[in-house]
């Protein structure tokens, strides 16, 4: 009976066993060798993390916290300090603490860490940082083959790496479609960017041999680190998020949009330590609402908001849709703040997953279902605001919008044609307006409807005779940034001029010019 005693006891007390406490320094790298050499000072109140908790450093630079074998320890970077790059300019800022290994999966894990070290140190350079900053953010990347990740390279890398005024990128999953052996790969075509540059896990980055929610990001974490993390630039703190929950708790089959409660833990413990005045910009890759088949978990998405309520000034970035929509939520969605919460849903790098007809370099044009070209977006800073401006590959900074119209109509007699506007980082309240000949503004009505310049673009591939170079878009979805005004047919045989202008959130002004013809009709 004593015997039997002594093995439930064991049994009781086994975790602690597992639980180690991992000691270190955050300190000044004065010779940026990545060892803390005696003279080189630790910095005291910067953040640290396991994962889920987040303790701040003593006045001698120095934090401790428990882990168990499967632990991430990180810094969370303070404003004014720089972290280690390696030479794919990735950030160093954690240590992967996993003593036997990731569990055996498809894709490679993290090879057997070993024993804890008897400090875990993270080195910071001291750094001038601007409150006025931009950053790049790139929509999923998402290849599934060599000759996409190529198309990647061409298309989108070689032009966004003449962005000179970027201090650093972040893409926001879906960094490969399926096959995580191109994770490497990616990390090497990203390395041309020049910039530091953040990731994170997208549901086509996962480990899906795996049952449990914890082991999807195995892989992941391999090549690029932690999946849940923070980091501050300028006035500005972001939280980085995993939002899959995979295997779906609800029946086990695919995933959903979600945080697991350490997730949220660590944002709860994480806030703690920064300032309510801050610019706090979240960045996941499911998106928060409820479309078509996107779905999230309510209960997350309520217990996120109660956290961040007290905080004015939030922006949150999400990719997954291969759209592009604003998102402001308010107190009917359970959101309690002061003003709207702006999620901004990205459009994607890839665009239509790579599809459509072949431009002049022989790249697919990859229009997205809305309407919306493939591109990227420029976060701008300024204090603690934020601008954000979509670059379309291919085009001036200015091209923010596409205008539909016939390019002739018969004299006097009424059409059910339209003008359409394609105001890509438009929202439902924007104004958005148009005048003709220099007369007066009028304003254009918001639709929920279907781009017909897409849908032109579609209908080219299913009425062709001859099979085209390319592989056929997917078919439209309705655009949530899409206008109409009514075409006039009585100004008088010959052309004229229609003037666009849409004032975004905020208050720049986008302008188009476009000509059409009033001829006489054509007799029957």
């Amino acid at each position: 009976m004593q015997k039997i005693f002594s093995i439930f006891l064991i049994m009781l007390v086994w975790p602690a066993f597992s639980q180690q406490v991992a000691t270190g320094y955050v300190y000044e790298d004065l010779n940026q060798n990545g060892k803390r050499d005696r003279r080189e000072k630790g910095i005291a109140n910067v953040s640290v993390s396991n994962g889920t908790d987040v303790v701040l450093t003593d006045g001698q630079g120095r934090y401790s916290l428990e882990v168990g074998e499967d632990n991430i320890l990180f810094v969370i970077k303070p404003s004014g300090y720089s972290v280690p790059v390696n030479d794919a300019n990735q950030p160093q800022f954690y240590y992967i603490h996993k003593p036997s290994g990731s569990p055996a999966t498809k894709y490679q894990g993290v090879v057997p860490t070993g024993p804890l070290p008897k400090s875990v140190d993270f080195p910071l350079y001291a750094a001038e940082e601007p409150t006025n900053f931009t950053a790049l953010i790139f929509g999923d990347s998402q290849p599934y083959t060599t000759q996409e990740l190529a198309f990647f390279q061409k298309s989108v890398v070689e032009e966004a790496k003449n962005e000179k005024q970027a201090v650093f990128g972040l893409t926001l999953g879906d960094l490969v479609g399926d096959d995580l052996d191109l994770h490497q790969p990616y990390i090497h075509v990203m390395k041309a960017m020049g910039l530091p540059w953040y990731n994170l896990m997208g549901n086509h980055d996962m480990n899906l041999d795996v049952d449990r929610d914890e082991w999807s990001d195995e892989s992941f974490e391999a090549s690029f680190g932690p999946a849940n993390y923070a980091f501050n630039y300028g006035g500005v703190h972001f939280i980085v998020l995993d939002d899959i929950l995979y295997p779906d708790p609800r029946d086990g089959q695919g995933y959903w949009g979600g945080f697991r409660k350490d997730q949220l833990d660590f944002v709860q413990n994480n806030l703690r330590f920064v300032p309510q005045d801050k610019l706090v910009v979240l960045a996941f890759h499911i998106p928060l609402f409820h479309v078509d088949e996107i779905s999230f978990r309510d209960s997350d998405r309520r217990r996120l908001f109660d956290l961040l309520k007290s905080y004015p000034n939030v922006l949150a970035m999400s990719a997954h849709t291969h759209l592009q929509r604003q998102n402001y939520y308010t107190a009917e969605d359970g959101w309690h703040g002061e003003k709207p919460f702006h999620e901004f849903n990205a459009g994607t790098t890839n665009g239509d997953w790579y599809s459509g007809k072949l431009d002049e370099n022989n790249l697919p044009i990859s229009t997205m279902r809305d309407g919306t070209p493939k591109g990227y977006t420029r976060l701008k800073i300024v204090d603690n605001s934020y601008q954000l401006e979509y670059q379309v590959l291919g085009k001036p900074a200015d091209y923010q919008m596409h205008v539909f119209h016939p390019q002739v109509v018969a004299n006097n007699r009424g059409t059910q044609a339209g003008i359409f506007v394609n105001f890509y980082m438009g929202h439902q309240d924007d104004q958005v307006e148009y005048r003709i000949n220099g007369g007066d503004w009028r304003p254009l009505v918001w639709v929920d409807a279907a781009d017909p310049v897409f849908v032109k673009e579609v209908m080219e591939w299913d009425t062709a005779d001859q099979l085209m170079a390319g592989r056929r878009p997917s078919n439209p979805v309705n655009s949530t940034h899409l206008w109409r005004g009514s075409m006039p047919t009585n100004l008088g045989n010959g052309s004229h001029q229609i003037e666009v202008r849409a004032t975004d959130r905020s208050g720049k002004v986008h302008t188009h010019r476009s000509t059409y013809r009033i001829a006489e009709p054509v007799a029957f």
